[in-house]
């Protein structure tokens, strides 16, 4: 009978080779290419869905981002995802009014290097080759029309870049280039993330909203506050009763604008997802392409426990996913 020092080390080395064998035919399902969607603000759901990723056992291997996509990739990639998180519960509204500096201009109303400053002292800058992972964040030359994918050089540059929206924050100028938001051509960039074989591709789309919704609790917020105040209620009389105060140049640009990169993100979905393959067995980078919002809302379950829930769109197709199951 084989002895037992002499049988681990051959079970072991069969296991290995047997690994490795399902990982180059099947792929490593684990393994996930992760695009994040730009979004203002709502990017910071990017973190929640990050955080339900890993909880579930997946390894992200690459990541690429546009506008507020890029940040969170940006933090990501480094390692500080958590310290960038911790810092920004401490972020309130005067904290956020400190952070932005202010200088009408032409082009912009904010230089935008303030916040900049202050994350640099929170995460460090670093050079993107350094990174542990393959990183990329996507912009648009303003004169072109075509996206800048920055996969080199400082971080922060290039998150800078990302996340000049046109008319707030001011452009950057680099290599004769005008860089604004990367959202205008690419608020999904599905194709600029660093792909492994045998590795899923997952897209977080945070670009589009609940628009009417939106705006009908903006509307009752509106009339609290006119019901509240005199002055308000006898301006409201003084106004053309065929005068929308909500629909004015500001809202009227800053709708559109959304309107046109959720439908962009969503184009690019649907794309991707129509030219997948049938057959994953047939594909060395086969992918799963889910756009999602990952919260932690809990759904209960027969067994008591409790488990989270993503909204996703495939196809177009508005569906739950039970994260106790693979997203493949």
């Amino acid at each position: 009978m084989m002895d037992e020092k002499e049988k681990n080390p051959l079970m072991e080395m069969f296991t290995e080779v047997k690994d490795f064998v399902v990982r180059n035919i099947r792929g490593n399902k684990k393994d996930v290419a992760l695009v994040l969607s730009s979004g203002g603000a709502r990017g910071l759901a990017h973190i929640g869905a990050i955080e339900e990723l890993e909880a579930r056992g997946y390894h992200i291997r690459s990541i690429a981002g546009t506008s507020m996509g890029a940040l969170i990739a940006g933090m990501y990639a480094t390692g500080h995802l958590e310290t960038y998180r911790e810092w920004m519960k401490t972020v309130d509204k005067r904290k956020m009014r400190s952070l932005t500096d202010y200088a009408p201009s032409l082009d912009h109303l904010v230089r935008g290097q303030r916040i900049i400053d202050t994350l640099m002292h929170i995460v460090p800058d670093t050079p993107i080759d350094s990174l542990p992972i393959p990183y990329a964040a996507v912009a648009t030359d303003w004169e072109s029309g075509h996206e800048v994918v920055m996969t080199h050089g400082s971080l922060y540059a290039a998150i800078r870049a990302s996340i000049s929206l046109p008319a707030y924050f001011s452009p950057v100028r680099t290599d004769g280039k005008i860089l604004i938001d990367g959202g205008t051509t690419n608020p999904l960039p599905l194709n600029r993330v660093a792909r492994h074989r045998g590795d899923l591709l997952v897209a977080v789309s945070v670009c589009g909203h609940d628009y009417e919704g939106e705006l009908a609790l903006h509307r009752m917020a509106q009339e609290r506050k006119i019901a509240s105040s005199p002055i308000l209620r006898l301006a409201r009389k003084l106004l053309p009763h065929d005068m929308d105060p909500d629909f004015n140049y500001f809202t009227l640009l800053n709708r559109t604008a959304s309107i046109m990169i959720h439908q962009n993100a969503q184009l690019s979905l649907r794309l991707c997802v129509s030219l997948l393959p049938t057959s994953s067995s047939t594909c060395p980078c086969a992918a799963t392409v889910v756009s999602t919002t990952i919260s932690r809302n809990a759904s209960s379950t027969s067994d008591g426990n409790t488990w989270p829930v993503c909204s996703t769109n495939m196809r177009g197709d508005e569906k739950n996913v039970d994260l106790r199951r693979p997203l493949i």
